[in-house]
């Protein structure tokens, strides 16, 4: 089928469909669900093919912006990366060396050396990038 054969049926499923920019989670379900429907069938049509391209985009939009992480200071990715391996302070004493030092970083007191953030970055198998 082609483009200009698919226009009227597009037409249609936009018409029944009325996709537009999410503003909420109750639309962000909705077109959730309408592309799951999508998704179950065998073979789709070009104008199905759009209206799963076009509803992917919406979802992808709305939920960029409403789920974002917002940006961590480096002690809070460590405090975080720290509590989800149950770690203690004293756990942290190969990397920094002193307690004195541990609680320095752990309270905000003293940033993060270049050799923490080496040590850091091979103990939990993250990336560098993420202390800066």
């Amino acid at each position: 089928m082609s483009t200009a054969t698919s226009r009227p049926e597009y037409a249609t499923l936009l018409a029944r469909t009325l996709p537009s920019v999410i503003h909420s989670e109750k639309e962000n379900e909705r077109y959730l669900a309408l592309l799951e429907e999508l998704d179950k069938k065998d073979k789709l049509s070009p104008a199905e093919q759009r209206l799963a391209e076009l509803l992917t985009l919406l979802i992808e939009n709305f939920e960029d912006n409403a789920y974002a992480l917002k940006p961590a200071h480096p002690r809070e990715i460590l405090l975080e990366l720290m509590k989800a391996n149950s770690l203690k302070q004293k756990d942290m004493l190969d990397v920094f060396g002193t307690p004195s030092i541990v609680s320095e970083v752990l309270n905000g007191k003293r940033g993060l050396t270049i050799e923490h953030i080496k040590k850091l970055s091979r103990r939990f198998h993250v990336s560098p990038e993420v202390f800066f």
